[in-house]
C-alpha cells in the first residue's frame, strides 16, 4: 500500500471518531427509538398509542383516552384533601355559587339563554336526536364551537368589538331558534325584513349541529343540506361571508349567482358536495335544469325576505323549487308581514307542510300578531253579544277541516262564566270543568270541538300559543291586556282570528284600540271612530 494511501485512511479514521464523540447518540435510529421508548414507559409518560398495547380499545373510546396515569389521580385525591381540609369539612355556599356560575359561563350559556331554553323546551325528534341538541340543558359543544368560529372571524374583519364576550351566544332570540328548530318544526321569522346578520350565523351554526349529530347516528346527510335561497347578488356574497368560518369545522358552502359564469359554476359542483347551497331562484333552477345540483334530498329550505321576493314577481320560482324538493323539509322563512297578507300566507301554506312556529325578533305588537286577524263586534245588550258569539261558534265548529280548530273563549270574570254557561246550554251545548278552565260539550255527550272557556283573571300564566281562534266576550279594562292576548295567540299557526266585543261602555279604550289595528295593518271598523 502506498504511503500516500496509508495517511487518507488514517484522515477518514480521525473524522469519523471525532464525528462519533460529538454525536448525540452512538448507536442507530432503531435502537434509539427503543431506548427512548423504554425511558418513557419507565418515567410513566407512554403514548396513548403505546398505552394500547396494555388496555385493549373500544368502540366508544377508540384511541383509550379514559386510560389515564395513575400519578394524576393521586394529584386530584391531594387536591380534594387539601380542600377538604381547608374547609374543616364545610363547604361555602357562596363559593358553591360562584363555581356554578363560572360552569355556566364556561359552557356558554348565559342566564338568560338558559330561562329562554327553560321557557322552551325541545321535544325527543328523529331529527334532533336523543338530546335534541343539548347537552346537560345546555347549548351543545359543537354549536358553541360554530358560534365562536363565527365571532372570531369578525373579530379579525373589524366588524365586532373585542371587548364584547359571547355576543352571539347571549342572544334570547338565538336560543330560542335553535330550540325550535332542533324540535324539527320550520320556523316564520315576522320581523319584517331579511335575516340579520346574527339571525344568520345562528341559523347556519344551527345548522351544522343538525348535519354533526346525524353523522355521529350514523345517518347519511344528502347535500346539499341547507339550501338558503336569497333575492340577490349581494345577498349571496353575505351570507357565503357568514359561513365561510365553518369550512374549517367541516361545513363546506357554495354560493351560486348571476355575478359568476353558468359553465364555472357547473364546473364547481361536479367536484364538490356542499352541506350548504347559498343560491337565487333563477341561478338555482338553471343549474338544476341542467341536472348540475341535485336538491331533491333537501333538508332544510331558508327563504330569506318574503317581501322582496313578492316585489321581484319571484313568488313561482320559489314554488318551482319548493317542487323539487322530496318529502317535507323544514322551512326557514325569514321577512312575514302584514302588507302582503294574502299572498305571503299563501305561499308559506304551500312551503310548509308540517308543524311551524311563528317568532319574531322585535317585541313589537305589529310582529307578534303578524298573521293574526282582529274583528272587533259592537253590540248594544247581553243578549245581542251572546248570540253573536253563539253564531261564530257554530260557523267555526261547523267547518270541515282535517284538524279541529282549538277556540278560546275569555270571558271578564269567573262570575261571568256561569251566565254564559247556561245560554250556551239552552242552545244545545254543555260547559263543564273546574271554575277556571272549563270545556264544551254537546248536550248528548259528544265533543263538539276543542273549545276552553277562562276568564281574564286566570290567563297569567296560561299558555294560549296553540289556540287558532280566540274570542273575547268581554273587552279588557286596559289595552294591554288585550295586547297581551293578540302576541301570545295562535304561535302555532299561519291563519289566527281574534274576536273582540265591543260596547259603549269601552268607549274610553276606542281611541288606544284603533291606534293597534292601525298598527297592524288591520280594518278599523267606523262605530270605533264614532264614539
Amino acid at each position: 500500500m502506498a504511503k500516500g494511501d496509508d495517511a487518507l485512511r488514517r484522515k477518514r479514521n480521525r473524522v469519523n471518531r471525532k464525528r462519533l464523540r460529538n454525536s448525540e447518540s452512538s448507536v442507530s435510529a432503531r435502537v434509539a427509538a427503543i431506548i427512548a421508548t423504554k425511558c418513557r414507559r419507565k418515567a410513566g409518560k407512554r403514548r396513548i398509542c403505546e398505552g394500547m398495547c396494555f388496555s385493549l380499545p373500544t368502540a366508544d373510546d377508540p384511541y383509550n383516552e379514559r386510560h389515564e396515569k395513575k400519578s394524576m389521580g393521586k394529584n386530584r385525591k391531594s387536591k380534594k384533601q387539601k380542600f377538604n381540609r381547608s374547609d374543616n369539612g364545610h363547604g361555602d355556599s357562596n363559593s358553591t355559587l360562584n363555581n356554578d356560575k363560572r360552569l355556566q359561563e364556561k359552557a356558554g350559556c348565559s342566564p338568560d339563554t338558559e330561562k329562554t331554553l327553560m321557557k322552551n323546551p325541545v321535544e325527543k325528534t328523529e331529527c334532533n336526536g336523543e338530546n335534541g341538541g343539548f347537552e346537560n340543558g345546555c347549548l351543545s359543544k359543537f354549536l358553541m364551537l360554530c358560534l365562536k368560529a363565527v365571532e372570531d372571524a369578525w373579530v379579525q374583519e373589524g366588524t365586532l368589538n373585542k371587548d364584547m364576550v359571547g355576543p352571539l351566544l347571549s342572544s334570547s332570540w338565538g336560543a330560542e331558534f335553535f330550540g325550535i328548530c332542533s324540535s324539527g318544526s320550520s320556523v316564520v321569522e315576522t320581523g319584517g325584513s331579511p335575516a340579520a346578520r346574527d339571525q344568520v350565523a345562528w341559523l347556519v351554526s344551527t345548522a351544522a349541529d343538525i348535519v354533526a349529530r346525524k353523522e355521529k347516528q350514523g345517518i347519511i346527510v344528502a347535500s346539499p343540506f341547507l339550501l338558503f335561497i336569497v333575492s340577490s347578488q349581494d345577498r349571496a356574497i353575505e351570507v357565503r361571508a357568514v359561513c365561510k368560518p365553518l369550512k374549517a369545522l367541516g361545513i363546506h358552502t357554495v354560493s351560486l349567482h348571476s355575478g359568476t359564469s353558468l359553465d364555472h359554476q357547473v364546473h364547481g359542483l361536479k367536484n364538490c358536495e356542499p352541506e350548504f347551497l347559498v343560491s337565487t331562484p333563477e341561478r338555482l333552477q338553471e343549474l338544476v335544469s341542467l341536472k348540475a345540483v341535485d336538491i331533491s334530498g333537501t333538508s332544510l329550505l331558508v327563504v330569506d325576505g318574503l317581501r322582496k321576493f313578492v316585489d321581484l314577481g319571484l313568488l313561482d320560482n320559489l314554488k318551482s323549487i319548493r317542487r323539487s324538493i322530496f318529502g317535507d323539509p323544514q322551512i326557514i322563512a325569514f321577512g312575514g308581514i302584514h302588507g302582503e297578507m294574502p299572498v305571503v300566507t299563501e305561499l308559506l301554506q304551500h312551503l310548509i307542510r308540517g308543524p311551524v312556529y311563528r317568532l319574531s325578533a322585535h317585541e313589537s305588537v305589529a310582529s307578534t300578531s303578524t298573521f293574526v286577524s282582529q274583528y272587533i263586534h259592537f253590540y248594544a245588550s247581553e243578549d245581542e253579544k251572546l248570540s253573536e258569539v253563539l253564531q261564530i261558534l257554530a260557523q267555526t265548529l261547523s267547518k270541515q277541516t282535517a284538524q279541529s280548530p282549538e277556540v278560546l273563549l275569555i270571558s271578564g270574570s269567573s262570575s261571568k262564566i256561569s251566565p254564559l254557561a247556561s245560554y250556551l246550554n239552552s242552545k244545545g251545548y254543555a260547559v263543564c270543568g273546574d271554575s277556571h278552565t272549563r270545556g264544551l260539550l254537546k248536550t248528548n255527550g259528544e265533543k263538539s270541538g276543542s273549545v276552553m272557556v277562562k276568564d281574564l283573571d286566570n290567563l297569567l300564566d296560561f299558555p294560549m300559543d296553540k289556540f287558532e281562534i280566540v274570542m273575547i266576550v268581554d273587552f279588557p279594562s286596559s289595552i294591554k291586556d288585550y295586547n297581551a292576548i293578540l302576541t301570545n295567540i295562535a304561535r302555532h299557526t299561519l291563519v289566527g282570528v281574534l274576536h273582540s266585543f265591543f260596547s259603549t261602555v269601552d268607549a274610553p279604550l276606542a281611541e288606544s284600540l284603533i291606534e293597534v289595528l292601525e298598527q297592524c295593518g288591520q280594518v278599523v271598523p267606523p262605530f270605533l271612530k264614532s264614539l
